[in-house]
């Protein structure tokens, strides 16, 4: 195992956002949809907020220049271009930055206009991640999303004409698949809009109904008519195609870019380094060791009051290494985890039918997802990673 050094990336939580759409679970504060930066509803919270953030970057350990910054929420959008420059000199200020530093603000497209998107770009942000999830307006609708295709359609005018200046470094779109009521014929209209659009990079999710959600509530009332396993598994084979063929090559399960566009800061994640997290709901992984912070104000609040004693530098546990390792088109190399050959053997002897069925290669030692088919039922593979690292630590309780 790699000894673990202290992070180069960091991620911010910013929690506001105008309203919560139906499929969302995340640590998140709705301000309604007049909310703005520093004088319109809910300004006071996002400023309160703020102070509690600058607290917290304030009082991390030392580390050496960041080298990717990530920005998200909830709406980060919703903050002033000062806000943003400010959050970016604490962090500054407390790590310094890389030259060439990757940084990425979430944006909605309902949250800012062209003069808004320039300013932005001027704090020294130089990628964005753009929230579409959809070109159907009643797609939007039934997701709760604020924003229209006009809308969407314009601000990927607006990125590309910002790329081809050069103020801009790259930028991605957001979409969802494997949505209620779709088709194949409704997806493949989808994509054909992603790839108009000009974006480099294309992050594509599969729908995720959580608990607490509009959506299961509608689940729940058999209310959420979602496409079947099949269909779900065309969905994603069509993607992965179209998107190929295209020049958008997937380096993560739900990532694809064109050469240069893969975020930096992704690929910190499912690589098994560490990470800096700062805000409300944020993880954070500095050391291997995951920490995460309460999902509410007053939670976030007392937990900076009475902050845990930084976690000891033991590297990511070997079963989130595997699962991440797994998510990323280089996928893992048992021979490099700390693990005894008896462990080792086990987990092949589980990989073992997905190999002959085709889901995983193997390669120079390397276990890989195949694409598509591997990738499409990821899940299955993964379970057993959980199913066998149980039983790993049966053993080590029963030693």
């Amino acid at each position: 195992m790699p000894d673990p050094t202290p992070p180069r990336s960091a991620y911010l939580h910013i929690p506001f956002c105008h309203r919560r759409c139906f499929y969302c679970d995340f640590a998140v504060v709705p301000l309604g949809d007049r909310a703005g930066d520093e004088t319109g509803p809910g300004s006071a919270s996002i400023q309160d907020y703020l102070q509690l953030l600058h607290r917290e970057i304030a009082c991390a350990p030392a580390g050496p220049p960041l080298s990717t910054v990530y920005i998200g929420g909830g709406t980060p959008s919703l903050l002033s271009p000062v806000q943003i420059q400010g959050l970016l000199q604490a962090l500054r200020s407390r790590f310094g930055l890389q030259p060439g530093a990757e940084i990425t603000l979430e944006m909605d497209p309902a949250s800012f206009d062209h003069a808004r998107l320039e300013a932005v770009l001027a704090t020294g942000v130089n990628r964005i991640s753009l929230g579409g999830q959809s070109f159907d307006d009643a797609v939007l609708a039934d997701l709760g999303r604020r924003h229209r295709r006009v809308d969407l359609v314009e601000a990927c005018a607006w990125m590309n004409e910002a790329l081809g200046s050069g103020a801009l470094r790259s930028w991605s779109l957001d979409l969802i698949q494997n949505l209620p009521n779709q088709t194949l014929e409704h997806w493949e209209h989808q994509l054909d809009q992603a790839l108009a659009s000009g974006a480099p990079h294309l992050s594509i999710y599969d729908l995720s109904v959580e608990p607490g959600t509009v959506f299961a509530r509608r689940a729940e009332r058999d209310q959420l008519p979602l496409p079947p396993e099949e269909l779900a598994v065309q969905l994603l084979a069509r993607t992965s195609a179209r998107l190929s063929a295209a020049g958008l090559s997937r380096y993560e399960i739900s990532n694809h870019a064109r050469p240069g566009h893969a975020s930096r800061h992704n690929r910190v994640y499912w690589s098994g380094a560490g990470w800096w997290g700062f805000g409300m709901g944020a993880t954070s992984a500095p050391w291997g060791e995951r920490l995460a912070r309460p999902r509410t104000r007053e939670g976030y609040r007392a937990w900076l009051d009475a902050p845990p004693e930084r976690p000891s530098a033991v590297g990511m546990p070997v079963d989130d290494r595997l699962l991440v390792g797994l998510r990323r088109r280089e996928g893992v190399d048992l021979r490099e985890l700390d693990l005894e050959d008896s462990a080792r053997l086990s987990l092949e002897r589980r990989w073992q039918p997905f190999l002959e069925e085709g889901l995983l290669l193997r390669r120079a030692g390397r276990w890989q997802l195949r694409d598509p088919e591997g990738m499409s039922l990821s899940n299955r593979v993964m379970l057993e990673v959980v199913l066998w690292w149980e039983d790993q630590e049966k053993l080590q309780v029963s030693a």
